[in-house]
């Protein structure tokens, strides 16, 4: 049970195109925009979709991956951790952020 603590498993669709960056070390980092949905009936009867957004972050292999294979608009699977941080930003104000940290990434539907 001790791999179950910190485990996301998301379906979604991708939003933007994904951010490649390489770094001086030669590893490559990707960051993706991913969009889920929720559908469910309102107290009137009426279909409601929530969506939700998702940063996920992408290292090495997995980054080469989703560098090659992601694009805006494409439907995958992924596994990962969800993990917080904060920064100051330009302003000095303290921002806090969630990331999915992406250990697998399943290419799912057709050709987009």
């Amino acid at each position: 049970m001790s791999t179950l603590r910190n485990k996301v498993n998301l379906i979604g669709n991708v939003g933007i195109e994904p951010t490649i960056t390489d770094l001086e070390s030669g590893k490559k980092v990707a960051r993706i925009s991913l969009a889920t949905n929720e559908s469910y009936k309102n107290s009137n009867g009426e279909k409601v979709t929530d969506t939700q957004w998702h940063t996920l972050v992408a290292w090495g292999k997995t980054a080469e991956i989703v560098e090659k294979y992601v694009n805006k608009g494409k439907e995958i699977a992924i596994e990962g951790k969800l993990t917080s941080r904060s920064y100051d930003d330009k302003e000095g104000n303290k921002r806090y952020v969630s990331e999915v940290i992406v250990s697998e990434v399943l290419l799912l539907g057709g050709n987009s």
